[in-house]
């Protein structure tokens, strides 16, 4: 007697595992982007505190240049987001990088935003 696999069962064994490997990979690159999108929601944070801050010492809302945080206004090797302040309402926005080799998992950029109340919004995405 023959103490083996068929081929059948080698088979069967090799589709079951190519499946459970494409919903794994896809599970795993939503968490890498997840994981990308709170990148932003910290540097907001800090530019929103930053912007208040700024409001209650000057009466005026101001660019993320001159808040003081380390928050790049174009995408860098070293961020995920470029991000902006609207020196008129303090509405501070980050923006999804899609060049450089940075392009989000979904295939499209998206933004989030805050505002100086703390109201968080955006567009689509994580």
């Amino acid at each position: 007697m023959n103490k083996g696999f068929t081929l059948i069962e080698l088979i069967v064994v090799i589709i079951i595992v190519g499946i459970l490997a494409s919903v794994g990979m896809t599970q795993y690159t939503k968490v890498v982007e997840k994981g990308r999108a709170a990148e932003a929601r910290l540097i907001l944070g800090s530019l929103r505190t930053a912007e208040v801050a700024n409001y209650i010492e000057n009466g005026v809302y101001a660019t993320v240049a001159n808040l003081g945080v380390a928050a790049p206004a174009s995408c860098t090797s070293t961020h995920y987001f470029s991000y902006a302040c609207n020196a008129t309402t303090g509405t501070c926005t980050a923006t999804r990088c899609t060049s450089g080799g940075k392009t989000p998992q979904g295939g499209a950029a998206y933004t989030k935003t805050v505002t100086p109340a703390g109201t968080w919004g955006g567009t689509s995405g994580y």
